[in-house]
């Protein structure tokens, strides 16, 4: 029972990051940007989280400081994307290994590496504010890009950016807009992980949950509240690691560290044997818009 008790708590904080840079990554892609950088946005998040708590700031704090950081990197991606028209997969690629990089220097640098921290503590109901937040922020972004008319802009961009274009829409704009929101909630992402799960820097701590958000948009047809769902599976896959190390069962280790990548192949193949609904990939994924060469 106490095995069972201390897993089901520790699920909704594993959880969290995937859902949240699930979310971010629906923002950017229903405005038809094809984004590859989720690990890239929540390294940053993660370091200015851990750069900011080391230096006094509150936790709360410093996760606004990992949205921030976030969004400057968003806006790196979409000066490569929306205004200078570079391949998407390259340009997400690139921007994933500039933030290896940067963020590496950058703690070793400060001598942020390493350090532990107390983090976020304020528990309600055993779960932290962000734990509660999430859920919010999933309806909101179901009400946001499904209820209001800039979120029926950003997906009019994403499906369609010549016709958006005729209809007085700056498709540049929108997708500017659409990477800034989604990259700031990637490094929220981030930042939660340092602030309130590991409390502490390591290089490349994210540990490639950037793309395993990736392929939790793709199993949730890029609908916010499967994304959720979705989050909430992995999270359990994540909680159930450190609960089997901690029980003594004989399992093998490299094992355990599969288990999450595993997951992902399934829900992948998964999602390639579903069928489409209005929710689905949008149908200019990818695409750049040239106004010149509009049809």
């Amino acid at each position: 029972m106490d095995f069972l008790a201390n897993w089901l708590i520790n699920i909704p904080g594993f959880a969290v990051p995937f859902a949240l840079a699930a979310l971010g990554l629906i923002f950017s892609e229903r405005a038809g940007v094809l984004n590859l950088g989720a690990e890239g946005f929540m390294l940053g998040g993660a370091l200015a989280g851990v750069g900011l708590t080391l230096n006094g700031a509150p936790p709360l704090v410093a996760l606004g400081g990992a949205m921030v950081a976030g969004a400057a990197l968003g806006l790196v991606f979409a000066v490569l994307v929306a205004g200078l028209r570079i391949n998407h997969v390259i340009s997400g690629l690139a921007l994933v290994f500039l933030a290896q990089a940067l963020t590496s220097y950058i703690a070793n640098e400060n001598d942020w590496a390493n350090q532990s921290f107390a983090g976020l503590q304020d528990l309600v109901l055993g779960q932290d504010i962000v734990v509660w937040a999430t859920p919010l922020l999933c309806l909101g972004t179901v009400w946001l890009l499904g209820r209001t008319r800039f979120g029926l802009t950003l997906r009019a961009v994403g499906e369609n950016p010549g016709a958006a274009d005729a209809a007085g829409i700056d498709v540049t704009a929108m997708r500017f807009a659409a990477i800034a929101i989604g990259a700031a909630l990637m490094g929220l992402a981030g930042g939660y992980l340092t602030v309130a799960v590991s409390k502490i820097w390591v290089d490349n701590v994210v540990g490639g949950r950037g793309w395993i958000a990736i392929a939790l948009v793709i199993f949730a047809r890029w609908h916010p509240w499967r994304a959720l769902a979705g989050a909430l599976l992995f999270g359990c896959i994540e909680a159930l690691i450190p609960r089997v190390n901690a029980a003594g069962w004989a399992v093998p280790q490299y094992y355990l560290q599969m288990t999450p990548y595993l997951a992902t192949l399934a829900v992948m193949i998964w999602s390639a044997a579903r069928g489409g609904d209005r929710w689905a990939q949008p149908a200019a994924l990818g695409q750049h818009h040239i106004r010149e060469e509009r049809d």
